[in-house]
């Protein structure tokens, strides 16, 4: 099960972006629409990935016009939208009324974004068949960097804990298959970690009500920022590194990180 779609030629200054628990409609989620496309009108941008709860109305009919008000911008523009699926999304027919708008050709496959081999998944429902998909789908991929995004994070402090299963049944394919980057939402603030040469970004300010910031178990890798804010995620990728940045709803950066080689 696998899906490749170029967005941007190996070798270019490639820019991503990818938000998340964002889907609350509205206004508010118009005006968050109109931030994303004002920092990314004088920055490369080749995708736009969602990191789940992309609707909190239950309603696709809602989800539809939410969703060309405040991101249909994106597709207009050319960029690579590709979607994941959060808790709030699969409450309705699964998610599926989402697939169109968000480029999803099935719960979890693969993009092709320049040196950026991105993989999404469902976590709403991770068993075997989807670890081997990935473990297999990464194992054949040579993308300078791999990137890996999905909703419920393996590793987060604050309105959750992490999701254990994620932990025994992904966290060691990540490590094994040199998974750069593991990006995810859910918990509504951001934070960073890295573990055994991944790094884990969680970043559920899209939009939604933020959540407080908690201390982490010992057992978890060391958390190396977190804020309380909305915002995005922001990857800027070449051969030669990955810069990771923590975006601000005014555009402001609140953490940054480069990957190298």
């Amino acid at each position: 099960m696998a899906c490749l779609a170029l967005a941007a030629p190996a070798g270019a200054d490639t820019g991503i972006v990818a938000i998340g628990d964002f889907g609350v409609g509205g206004e508010r989620e118009r005006r968050t629409g109109a931030a994303v496309e004002r920092f990314v009108s004088t920055r490369p941008a080749d995708a736009l990935v969602t990191l789940g709860d992309n609707d909190y109305t239950e309603s696709p009919r809602a989800f539809r016009r939410n969703w060309l008000g405040a991101f249909g911008w994106a597709a207009a523009d050319g960029l690579l939208v590709a979607g994941t699926l959060g808790n709030h999304d699969v409450r309705v027919d699964r998610g599926r009324y989402e697939y169109e708008l968000l480029g999803m050709p099935r719960r979890y496959y693969w993009r092709q974004v320049g040196d950026v081999a991105l993989f999404l998944l469902d976590t709403n429902g991770i068993g075997e068949r989807q670890r081997r998909w990935l473990d297999g789908a990464l194992a054949r991929s040579d993308a300078p960097w791999k990137v890996v995004a999905f909703h419920h994070p393996p590793f987060s402090c604050g309105g959750y804990t992490g999701v254990r299963s994620l932990r025994r049944l992904l966290v060691p394919v990540f490590e094994r298959r040199d998974v750069d980057l593991v990006l995810s939402g859910h918990d509504h603030n951001y934070q960073r970690f890295r573990r055994r040469g991944v790094t884990y970004v969680v970043h559920g300010g899209g939009g939604a009500r933020l959540y407080p910031l908690a201390e982490c178990p010992r057992s978890f890798p060391p958390r190396l920022s977190a804020r309380k804010v909305h915002g995005w995620v922001y990857l800027r990728a070449t051969p030669a590194e990955l810069r990771i940045r923590a975006i601000g709803r005014w555009g402001g950066v609140h953490d940054a990180v480069t990957l190298y080689p």
